[in-house]
């Protein structure tokens, strides 16, 4: 098996990281750039570079590019640090499930503004007592001629601060069973009755929010796919969100530098040396794991497997990085904001604990705990 990269990819990757350093440069914090880098100029070089909606259709305005050509930007965007979240979640996710479900009028009217890097956009799944959970969300969307009005209340939404709109998920069908009776809507975040709160988290970042919609009126023609079909579209995206490489490089550079910053005494650590060698042999099974996802080698539903084994491997760099850090990692500096940061890679996107059951009953066929 040869896994040596062509010249022309290996060309791509290296522009990519070239500039990923040289604009991660200008950031505080290098690390978790796809969450927290906001940047709306850099979402404009991206553009320029046709670096948004690579792999998209030429007819839909996309690159028509190949998902390894993709592969290779991102890998080096995000292990660098490249401010990248401003387009991040229209490019990896809301682009896809257009292309897929929307009518060609809502693919004219919002994919030529994430390609051109004009527009950001958030994903309202999340509710303060539905994370994981996504059938038991209580956001409601009633149909009023050819308006819907939505009520509720969204949580965890990256990104919502920043963002001109939010892909919301709302209970259009209340007497439906819990998984049946859901629809997803595009709704602009300046409408009347839309409050964003930011939440500031652990380590001062605040990327998260709630969103809160009091009789948000939206367009009928804002409906994506099939009315009270959500369900299926969701399992559909979350094949986008969890099987990517940001789920294995978010804290890339801070090993990388802590690998570079050890000691002669702590490289001749016969225990660190064996984290060190573990580290690296899983960032290689990661890497292998997303590009299963991308070349479409991988059975359906792999993406729980990826996620969960690349986000306890993030969450293990972590932990490495303090130990070579030492009594530096006291202090608040980009080594303690990693470890603090660190728990949410294993709920974000799925917990672990949800992936695990996904995998054992829908991949592996293991009967359901009991009582379930």
């Amino acid at each position: 098996m040869d896994l040596s990269v062509p010249d022309d990819l290996a060309s791509l990757s290296d522009e990519a990281r070239t500039v990923a350093r040289e604009w991660a440069q200008r950031q505080d914090v290098q690390e978790d750039s796809w969450l927290i880098g906001t940047s709306r100029e850099f979402s404009l070089e991206l553009a320029r570079r046709g670096w948004l909606g690579m792999t998209w259709p030429v007819e839909e305005g996309g690159g028509g590019r190949t998902a390894l050509e993709r592969f290779m930007v991102v890998e080096a965007l995000i292990s660098e640090g490249a401010p990248i979240a401003t387009s991040w979640f229209a490019d990896r996710q809301i682009g896809p499930t257009l292309l897929q479900y929307g009518t060609a009028e809502q693919r004219r009217k919002w994919l030529p503004d994430i390609v051109a890097g004009t527009s950001a956009w958030s994903i309202g799944m999340s509710e303060p007592d539905a994370g994981s959970d996504v059938a038991s969300l209580r956001t409601r969307a009633e149909l009023h001629g050819d308006r819907w009005v939505v009520n509720g209340q969204k949580v965890w939404t990256s990104g919502a601060a920043d963002a001109d709109w939010i892909y919301l998920v709302a209970r259009t069908e209340p007497d439906a069973p819990p998984h049946a009776g859901l629809s997803e809507f595009v709704v602009d975040l300046r409408s009347p009755g839309v409050e964003v709160h930011p939440i500031r988290d652990a380590t001062g970042n605040d990327h998260f929010c709630e969103v809160h919609l009091a009789d948000v009126e939206v367009p009928a023609e804002h409906l994506v796919g099939v009315r009270g079909d959500s369900f299926r579209q969701i399992m559909r995206q979350m094949e986008h969100e969890r099987g990517g490489i940001d789920r294995l490089v978010s804290n890339r550079r801070l090993f990388l530098d802590a690998r570079s910053a050890m000691t002669p005494s702590q490289r001749a650590d016969a225990l660190l040396r064996q984290d060190l060698a573990a580290l690296e042999t899983g960032y290689r099974i990661g890497r292998h794991m997303v590009l299963r996802e991308v070349t479409g080698s991988a059975p359906k539903g792999f993406s729980a497997v990826t996620k969960t084994w690349c986000t306890e491997f993030e969450q293990r760099v972590a932990e490495f990085c303090v130990r070579v850090a030492g009594p530096q990692a006291l202090e608040w500096n980009r080594v303690s904001r990693g470890l603090c940061y660190s728990p949410a890679y294993t709920v974000m996107g799925g917990t672990t604990s949800i992936l695990r059951n996904i995998v054992g009953e829908r991949m592996l066929g293991l009967p359901k705990e009991p009582g379930r």
